[in-house]
């Protein structure tokens, strides 16, 4: 597993496994963006406030890669990179096993911010990213 700037644990519900006793592919895309979420909570930015400000960082494309199925109780790390181009965050994210450290799940997911119905720059995403 490489260095990432931001990780988090998380364990596989039952729920979330459909009849083949796998998890369900639209769930990995949940995984990916709660970790973007506590990321981004991590460094002082919270989603309600700032859409209050009119401020959305929205997916705009994802390219995701589903590697090895995660099963009922498995623990998995969610792993987070970034970076800009242009108006464009690319956050960069892999699912990992916990017991055998197997890439799992890979995602690409781009999204941009539009600021009162706007695409836009976003000063305050910037600074909290250190961009």
């Amino acid at each position: 597993m490489k260095n990432y700037p931001f990780k988090t644990r998380m364990r596989v519900r039952d729920y979330e496994c459909d009849i083949q006793g796998i998890v369900n592919n639209a769930n990995y895309f949940h995984y990916a963006e709660h970790t973007r979420h506590l990321f981004l909570k991590s460094l002082g930015l919270s989603f309600s406030l700032m859409h209050e400000k009119g401020i959305d960082l929205v997916v705009a494309r994802v390219n995701a890669q589903f590697k090895i199925p995660l099963k009922n109780d498995d623990e998995f790390i969610s792993c987070l990179d970034y970076k800009k181009e242009g108006l464009k965050y690319i956050f960069y994210q892999d699912i990992y096993r916990v017991r055998d450290e197997k890439l799992c799940f890979r995602v690409e997911s781009i999204s941009v911010c539009i600021i009162n119905g706007k695409l836009s720059f976003s000063e305050e995403i910037d600074k909290a990213l250190n961009l």
